[in-house]
């Protein structure tokens, strides 16, 4: 989608990278690690001062004491945290249940490691999980349940009786939980709860978190899993054999980050509500059916007001026609046909260029 929108001239509210630049502290932090050499492979796991700051942080957040060396293994990206998770505890054969929609890597590394997927469907308007469902789903062939919070690519959060009846399945099953938890700054509407607090699932919990949401530094790829030690082990078996060390400098500046002032995470959660407000009103004010966001830097639609047969189609007519990249979500499921009359768009964006697009849509869009 990103090259359609270069090709298009069209502006870009598809894929979720911002086009704003991240904080001025963390970059410089950055330039003086390389400047005082620090540029060489860094220690497996991490270097000591970034797991450190991880488990600081997650102490912080969680309310959970982690062992920094044994329990925090840091990644290239979230995507090779899950990358990482999923080929060191799965073996062929095993059962991993996904909520779908879902980020399009869990389906694509499971596949890598021989698992069998099911996939819980999420459904609009407010995407809350079906318990029964899930419980249903279980079977004595189920190593693992994913699940991401705040949740891409609906927005939506995970509610505190969803994730215990979720915890529940899994202590009553021994079952593991794979946490994806990138958005975990981006939660509008009430405070992030993280699976691996909830009474008896650390044990049996990895969480995956990253730098480049929360820091609009996305092109870092510096992310982490945190594990008990009988877990970190398979982790890090995987890691070792995937990129085996991440980035010296960048490392040593994420440590800097992750001990930002709490005045930091709260003007970014601010500004990212007004932009979220921004979009919203916009598409609404298009013709859109827009479906809440408490999470997350997306929001979800039904573009059925516009007469198209699915979400592909739409999304390849506002790019000509309109000059807007927005996402297909059918792609996120398993069943296309479950997403085709939905439409995802982004709004980490500046102000500007979230008001020209909504200008667009509201000019060319026309209900039939």
């Amino acid at each position: 989608m990103s090259m359609l929108a270069v090709k298009h001239g069209a502006i870009n509210l598809g894929q979720g990278f911002p086009n704003f630049d991240g904080p001025d502290f963390v970059k410089e932090a950055a330039i003086e690690a390389i400047k005082a050499g620090k540029n060489q492979y860094a220690r497996g796991y991490g270097v000591p001062e970034l797991n450190s700051a991880v488990a600081e942080r997650f102490l912080k957040d969680s309310g959970l004491q982690i062992d920094p060396d044994k329990e925090v293994t840091v990644t290239s990206g979230c995507t090779e945290a899950i990358a990482a998770t999923i080929l060191g505890l799965i073996n062929p054969g095993d059962e991993v249940i996904l909520f779908a929609p879902f980020y399009d890597s869990y389906e694509a590394t499971l596949s890598m490691a021989g698992a069998n997927v099911k996939a819980i469907t999420l459904r609009p308007p407010d995407f809350a999980v079906p318990l029964e469902e899930l419980k249903a789903a279980v079977s004595k062939n189920t190593r693992a349940i994913m699940i991401n919070t705040p949740h891409n690519p609906t927005g939506k959060m995970f509610t505190r009786e969803e994730l215990e009846f979720i915890a529940d399945l899994c202590k009553e099953n021994d079952v593991l939980l794979f946490a994806d938890e990138v958005y975990d700054k981006l939660a509008f509407e009430a405070d992030h709860i993280s699976m691996a607090s909830i009474p008896g699932m650390y044990e049996r919990t990895v969480t995956m978190n990253s730098l480049g949401k929360t820091f609009s530094l996305t092109g870092w790829k510096i992310g982490w899993a945190i594990a008990p030690p009988h877990l970190t082990w398979g982790v890090r078996q995987a890691h070792s054999f995937l990129t085996f060390a991440t980035s010296t400098p960048m490392q040593s500046a994420a440590a800097a980050a992750l001990r930002a002032p709490d005045s930091y995470f709260e003007e970014l959660k601010r500004d990212y509500g007004a932009k979220k407000a921004l979009l919203v009103d916009g598409l609404k004010a298009a013709g859109f059916i827009v479906y809440p966001s408490s999470g997350t830097y997306f929001v979800m639609v039904d573009h059925t007001p516009f007469g198209f047969d699915n979400d592909i189609e739409f999304c390849e007519y506002l790019i000509r026609e309109v000059g807007v990249v927005a996402i297909p979500p059918s792609v996120f499921y398993l069943n296309p046909e479950d997403g085709k009359n939905l439409v995802r768009f982004t709004f980490c964006k500046d102000d500007d260029t979230l008001r020209a697009a909504v200008d667009r849509m509201k000019a060319k869009l026309r209900k039939k």
